[in-house]
């Protein structure tokens, strides 16, 4: 998915820009909490196109006297990651030397960029924005971020600059994408290592060793895709350093270009709400999911240690039950390959399509004799469905009255599509539509 970065110096409303990006539309708007620091990190959409929001603010001291490290470090992780650049000034306090410094770093930049001028409140402001055009940048828009004034004509630039979606028949031919997330120390960079036969990854004992989302190809024993190391995301209150803050970006943004996530998890530990935290993103960015326990060789078992371990894994991440639970040690090399073939089942499952004509002559008659319950005396009849076509699995069933069809339901139609073809794996989308 596109990303969208937004820097400039503190103070400039960097912040309000970002809710006013990700909260103004209501479709698709996820703000992760307790991944990194508070609302660093959202989802938008505008005219059609979903794009990342990152707001690189809260990293550099509140003092504009110096360009520090941290402000080179925050534009250069941004321009590495973004498709387009939001550079936030302020008509009020004009030019300073702070902006002509990050308009350096971005005048050398290939990335498109955007100066939104903020605080353009009122008509007098308005003809103070032409002093911006010094920064040697080309497009300079005047906008208030606190009452949205320019933010629509903004984002109708932000969409128009940001690149095409990959071709969906091009995506089906792909080699399958996997990236291990989990916490710092869950022994993700032995897994890779393990998987390899050879050391890939450095791996020490102390936490957060691994900084970088780093890819590499796998091709053994039948065997093809490719394979992504992320940092260790750790809880917000621990996040406490700039090369930490981006190493968890990368690995927000590695969730989101893969296929299936192995989210893994320590088994000393157990499944803690850092775990379902990560399990979220994946979820909400429709991304397969394999949860691997490792660290297994360590856990002191019983005749049912393992199927307590998985109910108990599940029930925290209930609704969403069908994916696999694979025990492995990566240091033991005990799994290790179970794992991977279980990665490539959900891979096939996150392409499967199933027919129309398959799909309502399994479940019309199904849903016929189950029908959504009837609201304040109006009966709802769904009297068609289909596949949507798109990358990962989305069902829609057309009904008359869809917008009385309830949560429950929505849930009974996902559990009757999972018990007749093999979803296993893959978050479902189940849309009512108007007949």
């Amino acid at each position: 998915m596109a990303v969208v970065a937004i820097v400039g110096r503190p103070n400039v409303g960097k912040s309000a820009l970002f809710n006013r990006l990700i909260g103004e539309r209501k479709a698709i708007v996820d703000d992760i909490e307790g991944v990194t620091r508070d609302r660093i990190y959202g989802k938008s959409d505008w005219n059609g196109k979903e794009f990342t929001v990152v707001d690189t603010g809260g990293y550099v001291s509140d003092s504009d006297n110096i360009f520090d490290r941290e402000i080179r470090e925050q534009v250069k992780l941004a321009l590495e990651q973004a498709d387009v650049v939001i550079f936030v000034t302020d008509v009020t306090a004009g030019i300073t030397s702070l902006d002509q410094e990050v308009a350096g770093l971005l005048r050398k930049s290939e990335k498109p960029v955007v100066v939104a001028v903020n605080k353009v409140d009122n008509n007098k402001r308005l003809n103070d924005i032409w002093e911006f055009y010094g920064l040697g940048l080309e497009t300079v828009m005047p906008i208030s971020a606190i009452n949205g004034s320019g933010t629509g004509e903004l984002l109708d630039t932000i969409v128009d600059l940001l690149p095409e979606k990959e071709e969906e028949d091009e995506a089906e031919n792909k080699i399958p994408v996997f990236t291990v997330a989990g916490r710092p120390n869950a022994g993700k960079s032995t897994f890779i290592n393990t998987l390899f036969g050879e050391n890939r990854n450095m791996v020490t004992e102390i936490a957060g060793t691994t900084r970088d989302a780093i890819r590499w190809r796998y091709n053994k024993y039948g065997r093809t895709f490719d394979i992504i190391d992320t940092a260790g995301m750790r809880k917000k209150k621990n996040v406490n350093d700039n090369l930490e803050y981006y190493s968890v970006l990368r690995a927000i943004r590695a969730i989101e270009n893969a296929d299936v996530v192995l989210l893994m998890i320590d088994a000393t530990r157990g499944f803690e709400s850092q775990d379902l935290n990560i399990f979220e993103i994946a979820r909400k960015n429709n991304k397969g999911i394999v949860v691997l326990v490792n660290k297994w060789d360590l856990v002191a078992k019983t005749t049912h240690t393992a199927k307590t371990y998985e109910e108990t894994i599940k029930n925290k991440t209930a609704p969403f039950t069908d994916y696999p639970i694979v025990f492995i040690s990566a240091k033991e090399k005990k799994r290790i390959l179970k794992a991977i073939d279980e990665a490539l089942k959900v891979a096939d499952n996150r392409k499967r399509r199933v027919k129309t004509s398959e799909l309502n002559e399994v479940l019309l008659p199904v849903i016929k004799q189950n029908p959504p319950p009837a609201v304040k005396g109006k009966y709802i009849k769904i009297k068609y469905i289909t596949q949507l076509p798109s990358f990962s699995p989305k069902f829609a069933f057309f009904a008359n009255l869809p917008q009385y069809v309830k949560e429950p339901y929505k849930r009974f139609l996902e559990n009757q599509i999972r018990k007749n073809w093999d979803f296993h794996g893959v978050p479902l989308e189940i849309y009512l539509r108007k007949k």
